[in-house]
């Protein structure tokens, strides 16, 4: 497997070298591509997985890329990384582009991390229990919580909780706001309310 590995790293750096100069090394059991300080892709497995970004997350879970799990101290942590099937290798210049995307994705991604690096446990609502369950649908810190929002967050944490409640959407948007789900601003209650009650409709509706 590993020599099926480091044949994947030199078949995707070959193919996006018109990128620029891309650099490799060890990262989550696996290896890491970079341009520059942007680690834009992973290869594990003998298979090359991008990163995502909130604008083209939702394309790549259309297009049925399967997500990379990460096993750390036994918890499954899924990372927005998704892996690129064959049909995708044959479609080099859409392959590049999602690359591309991944990249500058990460540049902003890395500049709002240095504005806010604090960790997910030291916002409001946020106790241990919960920062390991944003761990587990890819959201590791303060940055990347404001960045998906807490709608969004809120959906993928029913992936892994069953429903999770509109007090959980509440203590999200107040992390990202920085007040007490108690004290949240009336307007933001009532926006995640009404959603809140359009998506437990809808997620009946399916279940029946």
């Amino acid at each position: 497997m590993l020599n099926e590995t480091k044949k994947k790293i030199a078949q995707s750096i070959a193919l996006l070298s018109p990128l620029g100069v891309i650099h490799s090394r060890p990262q989550f059991g696996g290896y890491s591509l970079s341009y520059g300080d942007a680690m834009f892709a992973l290869v594990a497995d003998g298979e090359l997985y991008l990163r995502a970004t909130n604008e083209n997350e939702e394309i790549m879970r259309q297009m049925a890329m399967r997500q990379f799990v990460y096993h750390k101290r036994g918890i499954e942590i899924l990372l927005r990384y998704f892996q690129v099937g064959e049909s995708l290798w044959q479609q080099p210049e859409r392959l590049i582009k999602l690359a591309n995307d991944a990249i500058r994705g990460m540049q902003i991604e890395k500049a709002a991390k240095k504005n806010d690096p604090r960790r997910l446990k030291d916002l409001p609502n946020i106790n241990l229990s919960m920062e390991r369950m944003l761990w587990q649908i890819g959201v590791k810190n303060s940055a990347e919580l404001r960045m998906q929002g807490a709608i969004k967050t809120y959906v993928k944490l029913c992936s892994v909780k069953k429903v999770p409640g509109i007090l959980t959407l509440f203590a999200l948007e107040g992390a990202i706001l920085g007040y007490h789900m108690s004290v949240l601003p009336v307007p933001s209650r009532a926006r995640l309310t009404d959603w809140f009650n359009i998506f437990t409709q809808e997620e009946q509706g399916i279940r029946a």
